[in-house]
């Protein structure tokens, strides 16, 4: 019996080989870091603490809007490196240091029907067509002719990606009405590039 089964077992798991190649390249939870040394990271937001991570699923895309390569430009044209002189362009690591230190306001600059798909988890809502007019929430007091922004708090802005202009605009709507640039900080990847690493996000609310 016992040499009977032993090639009849070797050839079953044989065969079984062609399947397994097929199966999806799931990571075991935590192969898919943020980095080498860190995991995940906790943000305060108002409607509770929301755990950032990657996603874990090793054949996961990007779906919909974002998988898009070409938009008719203008308006989607892509951006350069620096908003503004004396704006800080950010990366996805210095973002999320800020996110979770929550000292500095993530600002999702987006119009609000693109905000409502999903946003940064801890990110408010201030659309760039809005930024101008709204700049006390943000420090700014509000004078007979102009702003006085010389309590403005540090901030920092995203929209949807390098191809997305309406973060840049915001931040030039700020600077010409008085907001110091090097207390903007400027995600120029914004959701593109937050989506394509697999970080997670979050319904937008009103």
């Amino acid at each position: 019996m016992k040499t009977w089964f032993t090639p009849l077992a070797a050839a079953f798991a044989l065969a079984l080989l062609p399947l397994a190649a097929m199966a999806p390249a799931q990571a075991a939870e935590g192969d898919v870091g943020i980095t080498g040394k860190i995991m995940q990271i906790e943000v305060q937001t108002p409607d509770g603490a929301v755990v950032i991570k990657r996603n874990q699923d090793l054949e996961a895309t990007i779906q919909g809007e974002y998988a898009l390569t070409s938009r008719k430009c203008p308006p989607f044209c892509i951006q350069p490196m620096t908003a503004a002189p004396g704006v800080t362009t950010i990366g996805e690591l210095e973002l999320l240091d800020i996110l979770q230190e929550g000292k500095i306001k993530v600002v999702d600059s987006r119009t609000i029907d693109w905000h409502l798909k999903g946003t940064i988890p801890g990110a408010v809502n201030v659309p760039y067509t809005e930024m101008a007019m709204r700049l006390n929430e943000f420090g700014c007091t509000k004078g007979a002719e102009k702003w006085d922004c010389a309590k403005a708090e540090p901030v920092a802005l995203f929209c949807n990606g390098p191809w997305c202009g309406q973060s840049p605009m915001a931040i030039k709507a700020m600077i010409r009405e008085g907001y110091p640039a090097d207390k903007i900080s400027y995600y120029r990847g914004g959701m593109q590039s937050w989506l394509m690493l697999g970080l997670t996000t979050v319904e937008g609310g009103f």
